[in-house]
């Protein structure tokens, strides 16, 4: 019965500890995900790359998430593979850090986490304010997922089962190696893994050489968390975590035999806690750095034999711009036929998110021909726009019944509206662009830095929204519909910013004021249209009124006669 306890509690931990870091990296994503690009793919050496990781892994609490972030770059050809490797390297050592951190007695936190994390998350409508509360949360949940891990241990630390599988461990390093791999790999979380086995080592159930085992077990079996995720992306995306497998894999097969080797013969003398273990996972990730950094340009071309780019497809396809996903043969089928919609609004999606991206970029350089590049494309999402309305225009309600033909004249709502965002980018902004161009001018650090954050904001708004236009997720419809409401407060309050820069004399901002403005009003009414797709969805759940006026207005009328009377 001991044993079923021990396995219920165990789990209970273990879910609550993953829970908890899942919490809190989503709380930083929704914060500051939209930041991760410029951060990550910026020019840099790969020292900077490096610590660029070491920073990104201990914000977003994962080496995994780093991996994945730095592949998603690498197939979208803004990060080359010798910086990923070096940012994917650092956030191995990141993750490190976070466990460092984390394995100090810190439960005396965890009230004042809970209360202000809980009211800042419950009593706040500001969006960041509220993730940070998440956050907070997330953070008092791993140290009480910890405490829990630390109890669960308590009832069999004296039984005969736990020593037995202890020693057993400590004698076959290899089985604990494997063990150490599997448990990171099923967990889905390094850091998780890593913590169980330091909390298990500091309250003595196993002994360090077996923990030691179970942790680069551990980090072995974390490469292949990326790798797994990765399947199903382009050849450039994947070559990362599999140069990242190769290296962090033989470093921890020969550090696992080294280690062992001299455990064995007593160089090492006799290390013993949790703290002595953080120490060795710590060392093991810098030395690994350390020896695998001056390679990371070197094994590009190796990885490029080893995983060739597939051949490349003609036409279209071949510059990044499928085929129409729509075919009138599919009219006959109301779910075939609303597919096909949803996955032609997608492409449509792509498209405009193509005209966008590199908006602020024409403001510095001006170039005509990526001018010429992003209004090819609006005529790309005005050909798109066409084949929705004749497919829409030949659906029967008859066949397809009342409910399937309204979401299908939602879904070309939504066309309307993404056309009309292409034409914000290819009719506004690049004239604008033009402009600066013509003037020579340049905008305010301040100013820059305002419309850099709108940029950012509104690029994951798209992610946002296609993820909405998917799933018909409420939640994420109403997270959509409170982040349009986010990008409306940064537009007025960089309106209001701007307008005091010129008060108080700023040349720059003089230079630029009407540009700055207009690009302002340019952003938001693009991001207005993106967050429609949230719409129908409110709609349909009640979560979204007709109107804001006052519907009882011939009441309102007679008191206001009534009050003029008197």
């Amino acid at each position: 019965m001991a044993i079923v306890s021990f396995l219920i509690s165990l789990a209970g931990a273990t879910m609550l500890l993953l829970f908890a870091v899942r919490m809190v990296r989503t709380g930083i994503e929704r914060s500051y995900g939209a930041s991760f690009q410029r951060l990550m793919t910026g020019q840099r050496s790969y020292v900077q790359a490096s610590m660029v990781g070491v920073a990104m892994a201990i914000v977003l609490q994962s080496s995994a998430a780093v991996a994945l972030l730095s592949s998603g770059f690498a197939a979208s050809g803004m990060l080359a593979f010798p910086a990923g490797l070096a940012i994917v390297l650092g956030g191995d050592l990141g993750s490190a850090l976070i466990i460092q951190i984390l394995s100090f007695q810190l439960d005396w936190l965890v009230p004042m986490l809970l209360a202000v994390g809980g009211y800042l998350f419950v009593k706040t409508e500001a969006k960041k304010a509220r993730q940070l509360g998440r956050i907070l949360m997330g953070v008092a949940f791993i140290l009480i997922s910890l405490r829990f891990l630390r109890e669960a241990m308590d009832p069999i630390r004296d039984s005969a089962f736990l020593p037995a599988i202890a020693d057993y461990l400590a004698r076959d390093y290899i089985t604990a190696f494997l063990v150490g791999g599997a448990l990171a790999f099923v967990m889905h979380s390094s850091v998780a893994a890593i913590l169980m086995c330091v909390t298990l080592v500091q309250i003595g159930a196993i002994p360090f050489a077996a923990g030691l085992s179970l942790v680069l077990g551990a980090n072995f079996g974390s490469a292949f968390i990326p790798v797994w995720l990765t399947r199903g992306m382009d050849m450039p995306a994947r070559r990362i975590p599999y140069a990242n497998l190769a290296l962090r894999g033989s470093w921890a097969v020969v550090t696992l035999f080294l280690a062992n080797m001299a455990l064995r013969t007593g160089m090492l003398g006799d290390p013993q806690g949790g703290q002595m273990l953080v120490n060795a996972h710590l060392a093991f990730n810098a030395s690994l750095l350390v020896l695998a950094l001056p390679f990371c340009g070197r094994l590009r071309a190796p990885f490029e034999r080893l995983m060739p780019d597939p051949a490349k497809v003609e036409l279209a396809a071949q510059i990044g711009r499928p085929v129409s996903a729509l075919d009138m043969r599919d009219l006959g089928s109301p779910s075939q036929s609303l597919s096909s919609l949803k996955r032609e609004l997608l492409r449509m999606s792509d498209l405009v998110e193509a005209m966008f991206r590199p908006a602020l970029e024409l403001y510095r350089s001006g170039d005509k021909d990526q001018i010429r590049t992003v209004r090819d494309i609006d005529e790309d999402v005005n050909d798109c726009l066409s084949r929705i309305r004749d497919f829409v225009a030949a659906i029967s309600t008859e066949e397809f019944g009342k409910q399937n033909a309204k979401i299908a004249r939602d879904q070309m709502e939504y066309a309307i509206r993404l056309e009309t965002a292409g034409d914000v980018v290819a009719k506004r902004l690049t004239v604008l662009a033009a402009d600066m161009r013509k003037k020579g001018a340049s905008f305010s650090k301040e100013g820059w830095s305002e419309l850099l954050q709108m940029h950012e904001g509104i690029l994951a708004n798209m992610k946002l929204a296609s993820n909405v236009l998917i799933s018909d997720d409420l939640e994420s419809a109403r997270l959509l519909s409170a982040e349009k409401t986010e990008i409306k407060r940064a537009e007025r309050d960089s309106r209001k910013r701007h307008l005091r820069r010129l008060q108080h004399g700023s040349t720059e901002s003089f230079e630029t004021s009407d540009i700055h403005l207009e690009t302002l009003r340019a952003f938001r009414e693009f991001n207005s249209h993106i967050a429609a797709v949230a719409y129908p969805i409110l709609y349909r759940n009640g979560q979204l009124l007709e109107t804001r006026l006052i519907e009882d207005m011939p009441n309102m009328t007679q008191r206001s006669k009534s009050e003029v009377m008197e």
